[in-house]
């Protein structure tokens, strides 16, 4: 079954997101696929290039080349129907809950601070309780991260 970490109260969604992102892929070797809206994957994919430059961590959209997705460590989205080559670590910073997240051994979703985000955050949750996954909290916020 699908482990699932919830880490709330992220003021900013993209740097824990980062942060993330670097322990799981130069850490654990994991791999992972990010989901959310288009406009916030374009936004991460611009802080990955930033993030360190002693860590590059790598990455690419879901619609690059299939010899590319083949060697990030990292992907982007993923196109409708879309079934990745990995089933490792799916990384979910949108409000909706993340299709074909259960086919994945780990998933880690990101809720922001904003009423909205919350909101959905608690939904996500009620779906995964409701369903018998066990949840792991992370307080964001209390870390000062």
């Amino acid at each position: 079954m699908t482990e699932i970490d919830v880490h709330y109260n992220a003021a900013d969604k993209l740097h824990h997101a980062c942060r993330l992102l670097r322990k799981a892929v130069l850490g654990a070797h994991a791999q992972v696929v990010v989901q959310g809206p288009d406009e916030l994957l374009d936004a991460l994919d611009d802080a990955l290039w930033r993030f360190s430059p002693a860590d590059f961590i790598a990455h690419c959209k879901a619609d690059a080349p299939v010899h590319v997705r083949g060697r990030s460590a990292v992907l982007l989205g993923l196109a409708e129907g879309e079934s990745p080559a990995h089933r490792q670590v799916m990384l979910n910073l949108g409000l909706l809950l993340p299709q074909g997240f259960e086919r994945f051994d780990r998933l880690i979703d990101v809720v922001g601070l904003d009423d909205e985000e919350r909101s959905a955050g608690r939904n996500r949750w009620r779906h995964y309780s409701d369903r018998g996954y066990a949840i792991t909290r992370h307080d964001v916020g209390a870390r000062g991260a």
